[in-house]
């Protein structure tokens, strides 16, 4: 009978590094593509957040905007604050009837605006009455007006959250004086230039002077907005149009808004 011998032969120790070298690469490969997927989903993630909080401020800020100096049809006369006040590098405090700026430290500019308020101008509260910016009932009803609706004052800045860190876009209301809350969150800095009849070019608040805010026509609206940490730093164009690097690694963008002012006070009765 014819024996057969299977012979076992063993893998060297150079075939086995090989194997061990293909296996690291094709693992590194991996890494890194998913890697490389994941920073770039974060970075779009990052990128439609931004939008969105710089879409979301532009819509608040101008909306309110366009409010400013509304009275209703059945108001018989409008002896309040002019319709707009604004700071440069500043937020409006104060009474409503004098508004003064306090400087912030994010440089962001602060704007007042003033309009009468009803129950189709604002939501009504549960109790079927006006609301500020932030859904509070005003209820100081002025004999300024006839009786007959109610003066609403809306705040407008961008500063860091004393709770977050976190830059936000506040807003204080006249339904509870003091008590600005944020809206919007990233908000770094809101700029505003602002257009009287005639002029040539848009002006700072701080160039406005004090009988020239119920004459104001449009206002250009700027609000920058940032995002998270990209681990590098980014260039970005900011509200004045320049070209900068961040003095971190969060990227930045800049949205732009011009608003008519159709409602004049000085026109009223």
């Amino acid at each position: 009978m014819t024996q057969r011998l299977c012979i076992a032969r063993g893998h060297t120790l150079v075939e086995f590094v090989i194997a061990i070298a293909l296996g690291l690469v094709v693992t590194a490969g991996a890494v890194s593509l998913y890697t490389t997927q994941r920073n770039v989903f974060e970075r779009a993630g990052d990128a439609m957040r931004i939008r969105e909080a710089g879409l979301t401020a532009l819509t608040l800020i101008g909306q309110q905007l366009q409010m400013a100096g509304f009275v209703p049809a059945d108001v018989v006369r409008f002896n309040s604050p002019p319709p707009l006040f604004g700071c440069s590098g500043g937020r409006p405090t104060g009474a409503d009837d004098s508004v003064a700026c306090e400087s912030l430290p994010s440089r962001s500019d602060g704007v007042a605006v003033s309009y009468v308020a009803d129950n189709i101008s604002t939501w009504p509260s549960a109790t079927g009455q006006s609301t500020d910016c932030l859904g509070q009932a005003v209820t100081n009803n002025s004999a300024a007006l006839g009786g007959q609706g109610v003066m609403v004052v809306n705040r407008y800045f961008a500063r860091v959250s004393g709770s977050t860190g976190e830059p936000e876009l506040y807003c204080e209301g006249n339904g509870k004086a003091g008590s600005a809350q944020p809206l919007v969150e990233g908000v770094e800095r809101v700029r505003l230039k602002y257009w009287l009849g005639g002029g040539l070019s848009a002006i700072d608040a701080s160039a406005v002077r004090a009988d020239q805010w119920a004459k104001i026509v449009a206002v250009d609206l700027c609000v920058l907005v940032r995002g998270t940490p990209q681990g590098r730093r980014l260039r970005y164009v900011d509200c004045d149009g320049v070209s900068a690097f961040g003095a971190d690694t969060r990227a930045r963008q800049a949205f732009w808004r011009r608003v008519a002012i159709r409602n004049h006070a000085e026109d009223l009765p």
